[in-house]
């Protein structure tokens, strides 16, 4: 049997157009042409949890389960990169809170499950994930 791979990922999404979006009961949302990073945890399997975000950016995939699936399915927003950290434990909150400090908050994108302001982050880049001890995804690495 395989083991599951656990841990919390960073997707790097480009919107390349100004959007405003109807987001859950959270309401209608703008999101400006720029650069987010969106933090998650997938503690039943990290690279299925990645490749679903991955399908419904691609229009693959339209079912709507988090906030996120509402900006994925938009033509304009792209994921670039995807970053993950290994983990057993859920340390998304800890790592939304280390993006913040590089970005601007989107009020209570992501995060209805627990009491950070957002996971979702208006960034000028991502480079500094790596600084996070947060490595680039590559699907092949976590089969």
């Amino acid at each position: 049997m395989a083991m599951v791979v656990k841990g919390v990922y960073c997707l790097c999404i480009e919107v390349t157009d100004a959007l405003c979006l109807q987001i859950g009961a959270l309401g209608l949302l703008e999101f400006m042409k720029g650069r987010y990073i969106y933090v998650g945890s997938a503690l039943n399997g990290l690279n299925s949890r990645v490749l679903r975000h991955m399908n419904t950016s691609k229009g693959v995939y339209n079912a709507i389960h988090w906030h996120i699936d509402y900006l994925l399915r938009e033509e304009s927003a792209n994921v670039e990169a995807v970053y993950v950290r290994l983990s057993d434990e859920k340390i998304e909150c800890e790592i939304a809170g280390e993006v913040s400090h590089y970005g601007s908050g989107v009020k209570g994108f992501g995060c209805s499950d627990c009491r950070c302001n957002s996971h979702l982050f208006s960034v000028k880049s991502s480079d500094f994930l790596s600084d996070l001890t947060m490595e680039k995804w590559e699907p092949q690495r976590l089969l």
